[in-house]
């Protein structure tokens, strides 16, 4: 499943092509998506003008700016989510569609805005007109890279709490974005056991560990995000950053700290690989 730097990384890939530019046309090949699109879609894009992209969590957001059918509302927001397998990337006027592309928004510029998702577990709809009510974005808790993050945040939301560290670490509403491979090397970096409980860990520590949450998902976004299987970024390409991860998927290898032989469990019904004798 594409992570919170799969996401950024994606925004960050598509938005020069389409930040700005009119909607020309909008083709809907297979709607039933894990919501399914809205059958307003075309009517209220053709015509619109795209603004700037933003995300929230592991949603894109894209601010849609009065023209065509929205002439005389004041924005709208399109909510899209990339499920397990999707992709968002950028095609030509022109460009055959694979299998499995479901959606094309497409720009006066020549540029596609292409929607590809095999498992089909994604989305595009309509984000409410107050973010704060829309149900998918209310409880989110605070971005990863944002001062909002911290270790006294972490602590005090911690406190009593017996749930082993790891699977606190990624609750969608303690920190967005810390899913399972970026929160096990943040645990690593930051020498935390990810079975030892939430409340059992320090004040320093969590300190420790806000810093590692944000250095781990900023060199993820720097390098394009994780090579996972399905992800590929806007213009096609994989991320890099696999090449760096320091327990995720290594287990039965040696520690690249210390040597230590790293161990494989099961936290909150997830795998977590970890070092025995650096993460205490």
């Amino acid at each position: 499943m594409p992570e919170l730097p799969e996401v950024e990384t994606t925004r960050r890939g598509i938005a020069p092509y389409i930040e700005g530019q009119e909607v020309t046309e909008v083709l809907v090949r297979q709607p039933r998506l894990r919501v399914p699109v809205p059958d307003d879609l075309a009517e209220r894009l053709v015509g619109a003008r795209i603004g700037g992209l933003m995300r929230r969590a592991k949603y894109l957001q894209i601010p849609i700016q009065a023209g065509g059918a929205l002439e005389g509302d004041a924005s709208a927001t399109l909510l899209w989510h990339l499920g397990m397998s999707g992709s968002l990337r950028i095609a030509r006027v022109g460009d055959l569609p694979k299998k499995h592309d479901h959606v094309d928004v497409v720009t006066a510029s020549g540029y596609v805005l292409r929607y590809h998702d095999p498992r089909r577990f994604g989305f595009v709809d309509w984000q409410a007109a107050d973010a704060a009510q829309d149900k998918r974005l209310a409880h989110l808790g605070p971005e990863p890279l944002s001062d909002a993050f911290n270790g006294k945040w972490l602590y005090t939301l911690s406190r009593n709490k017996r749930v082993a560290v790891k699977p606190f670490l990624m609750d969608n509403q303690v920190v967005v974005g810390a899913g399972n491979i970026y929160a096990a090397e943040a645990l690593f970096m930051a020498g935390i056991d990810p079975r030892r409980a939430a409340g059992r860990v320090s004040r320093a520590r969590y300190d420790a560990l806000a810093l590692a949450v944000k250095d781990v998902l900023a060199a993820a976004i720097t390098q394009g995000g994780t090579t996972l299987r399905d992800f590929v970024s806007g213009q096609g390409e994989p991320g890099y950053f696999a090449q760096r991860l320091n327990v995720y998927g290594r287990h039965g290898q040696p520690c690249l700290r210390c040597g230590a032989e790293l161990r494989r469990i099961t936290l909150g019904q997830r795998a977590s690989v970890f070092c025995p004798g650096c993460q205490r």
